[in-house]
């Protein structure tokens, strides 16, 4: 009989367009040849042009999703998305905590692709604080990066590795680097697609995490990612008059 897939467990908000979010993770995981186990930590209402509301769950709630499966299965990845609130922070923290050898990949989404907030002030520290020295590999645009302090920064907070996506900047091809505790551990550059996408993030953290919970150094799992996500762009379509979606 063939062996199980390797099981990984994603932190995240809901996104009703199955572009972003929980639905994204999913989709990702599965394809990838994972079986996604899936923990909401918000609720949105969204569409393809952006985030109009967030809903944070209570923090007590999203342990105890992750706390009942955990005690039952053993997982092989994590991956973090919006986490919606400090104390949802602290709580994931609390649960990683409790499994310190699983690696764990953190997309620290702070805005949505039209600019949404999705992490105050509070957010933003509690992540920095608590889920920054559990991370394995931390996933920021430029943008998030600076946010969080730089790589530098986020490095000492913990942080194993930073892999900078090159999305925002004006540049002809889209270069992401690789950063490590002696520096730049990679560098790879893609063709920048014409088209603005919704979940491009999500989709590469969830990637990393497929490929670290079947077994591959994370600068091997960080190639792979990038180029299962860059062909979702690439096949993505516009299904109305926002963002194009990825096709996983």
């Amino acid at each position: 009989m063939p062996l199980p897939p390797p099981l990984v467990l994603s932190f995240a908000a809901t996104d009703p367009t199955g572009g972003a979010g929980l639905q994204a993770d999913v989709l990702t995981l599965a394809a990838l040849g994972c079986h996604p186990l899936s923990v909401a930590t918000a609720i949105t209402v969204q569409d393809t042009h952006g985030v109009a509301r967030v809903q944070a769950l209570d923090a007590r709630l999203v342990a105890e999703q992750a706390e009942r499966l955990l005690a039952e299965v053993a997982v092989a990845a994590f991956k973090i998305g919006v986490v919606a609130s400090a104390a949802n922070a602290q709580a994931i923290a609390a649960v990683l905590a409790a499994h310190p050898r699983v690696p764990v990949v953190l997309d620290p989404v702070l805005a949505s692709g039209r600019g949404d907030a999705l992490a105050g002030s509070a957010t933003l520290e509690a992540l920095r604080a608590h889920l920054l020295p559990r991370t394995t590999v931390l996933t920021p645009n430029t943008l998030e990066a600076l946010a969080l302090g730089g790589v530098a920064a986020c490095l000492a907070r913990g942080c194993q590795y930073v892999l900078v996506t090159g999305t925002h900047a004006d540049t002809p091809e889209v270069v992401n680097s690789l950063h490590g505790a002696a520096g730049v551990v990679r560098e790879d550059r893609w063709p920048r697609l014409p088209a603005s996408y919704h979940g491009s993030g999500c989709t590469l953290a969830s990637a990393i995490a497929a490929r670290l919970a079947h077994g591959d150094p994370v600068p091997e799992a960080a190639r792979a990612a990038q180029d299962y996500t860059w062909h979702a762009l690439e096949r993505g379509f516009r299904p109305a008059s926002g963002q194009h979606l990825p096709v996983r």
